[in-house]
């Protein structure tokens, strides 16, 4: 009788738990719909870039980014040649306001007007995306979170908003990841965790960095590095 009541009430247990990680995945469903939403409502009012006049006011990235926005080996100078432009043109311009903290870019962008910025995002947008390689060793558990998440904690499959080959999704601003520098992505990851990066809508972001402990973050920043 004493294991068929301990057998019962650790099946309520799982029960329980199985409840709590439904409601918890169903609620991070409704906060991306409100995220797309929202993202898909603002990039219809952002700026049309023009890629050919971009190429010509791209002078103040050179430095860091290069001529096809890809030689940063700096850890927290992205890859952007590739990139969507939407997510660009976004990231520009919250650095620009001050809603995105960014160092290495301050002053960069004041002399850049809306226009400006939406040609620089439209020509980094035409170049090649990078290409990387994951570590194999941390293949399997970066490949299981981008893919399938974790129930247990609530995280949704990375997939659904970047896409099954890590290039994102344009048309709500979501951005590519494959080919990304891993320190870089890894850092991004522990700024949202943090609370130090804070520019997601509805706090997509923030809200799964949150869950993810450091051999996660560094599980899926590798991971995607070698997506294709």
């Amino acid at each position: 009788m004493a294991a068929n009541t301990d057998f019962i009430i650790q099946e309520v247990k799982n029960q329980r738990m199985n409840k709590i990680a439904v409601k918890g995945m169903a609620k991070f469903v409704s906060t991306v719909s409100v995220a797309l939403f929202t993202l898909v409502t603002a990039t219809q009012a952002l700026a049309q870039g023009d890629a050919a006049a971009g190429a010509e006011k791209i002078t103040v990235c050179l430095a860091c980014h290069g001529q096809d926005g890809n030689m940063s080996q700096i850890a927290n100078v992205p890859k952007i040649g590739g990139q969507n432009a939407d997510y660009l043109l976004k990231q520009m311009n919250d650095i620009k306001s001050g809603v995105r903290a960014a160092p290495l870019m301050t002053g960069m962008l004041n002399n850049l007007n809306d226009q400006d910025m939406a040609d620089v995002a439209a020509y980094y947008a035409s170049q090649a995306a990078p290409q990387g390689a994951a570590e194999p060793e941390k293949v399997a558990l970066g490949e299981s979170l981008y893919r399938a998440g974790n129930a247990d904690i609530g995280v949704a499959a990375c997939s659904a908003c970047h896409s099954p080959n890590g290039q994102g999704l344009a048309s709500a601003g979501y951005p590519a990841l494959s080919g990304q520098d891993p320190a870089y992505t890894e850092l991004q990851l522990r700024a949202f965790r943090d609370g130090v990066r804070n520019n997601d809508d509805a706090q997509v972001m923030r809200s799964i960095a949150a869950r993810l402990n450091d051999a996660e973050i560094a599980a899926l920043a590798s991971y995607v590095a070698g997506l294709r």
